[in-house]
Parts: structure tokens; sequence; C-alpha cells
């Protein structure tokens, strides 16, 4: 995100406009969301979602065909949630993404979940740890938003 001083809001990009949408509509089934979180070393999905059953899914945001294929970690991010969902805008090319997952429509105010993605749980084990990280990484959001200059902290 870039930071106009001028501005009250900071210029976003295409995907994180996706991004928002995205989270303002899973909020209304009653998910949780973050944005950037990074589940291991060399990955970091664009939302993920807690559930109010405790479920995890991931929502990988494409503003572009180019953006899409240039994407290789996608089938990486599997392994941290119960389901896999592609958010895109109503241009994009929806034939390009495996059918196997699932598909959100979405623009910068709101979407709508077009093609549920499979469930694959995750072991307990794992889930708590995803529990944790993304706790600690909307409490470490939230902090930043009210101290933005913090000294001597991480």
């Amino acid at each position: 995100m870039k930071f106009d001083p001028e501005s009250p809001t900071p210029e976003m990009q295409p995907g994180q406009l996706l991004a928002r949408g995205v989270c303002r509509h899973l909020l209304s089934h009653g998910f949780v969301t973050v944005e950037e979180l990074v589940p291991t070393s060399g990955l970091r999905v664009d939302v993920m979602a807690l559930g109010p059953k405790g479920e995890i899914w991931v929502i990988e945001c494409k503003s572009s065909r180019a953006d899409y294929m240039a994407d290789h970690k996608w089938q990486g991010y599997l392994e941290w949630c119960d389901r896999f969902f592609w958010a895109v805008d109503q241009e994009f090319p929806t034939e390009l993404l495996p059918a196997e997952t699932g598909l959100i429509i979405a623009d910068s105010y709101d979407a709508e979940i077009v093609r549920m993605s499979p469930e694959t749980k995750l072991p307990a084990a794992r889930r708590k740890v995803m529990v944790q990280k993304f706790a600690r990484h909307a409490a470490l959001r939230l902090q930043a938003l009210r101290d933005p200059r913090p000294s001597g902290l991480l």
C-alpha cells in the first residue's frame, strides 16, 4: 500500500481492493480475516479467514491473467487451510482457474462465493498453529494502528 499524507486513505492496489471486498463478504458469513499472513517461510497468503467453528480458509486474490500465471506457489497453501479459494473480478478469465478450487467473484466493496472449495480438514496440531499465527498477526496489526512507531519492540 502506498501512503499519501494528503489522502485520508492509502492508495490500494487492485489485489488489495479485491481482498477488501472478500473480507467484507466473509464477515457477513461470520468469518474474521487478516491479510498477508505468512503460514510458513516462503509463502504469504492474501487473505486468511477464520470461521465461527474454527475453520480456516485461504483466499488468493488475482487481479489479472498475468498475476495468476506468475503464481507458482498456490498449491503450497493447500496444506495450511481447510478450504482454498481464488478471488477475481468479473472480467477475469475464470476458465484458467483449477476446477478443484473455490471461486469468489469480488470487487472492492463486496464478493460472492461462486464455487465452494472442497474441504480438506487440517490436522488438529496444524489448526492450533494456524489459529495462533492468525491471532498474533491480527494483534500485531492492531498494535501498529495504535502505535505506528514503537521503539524497542520486535
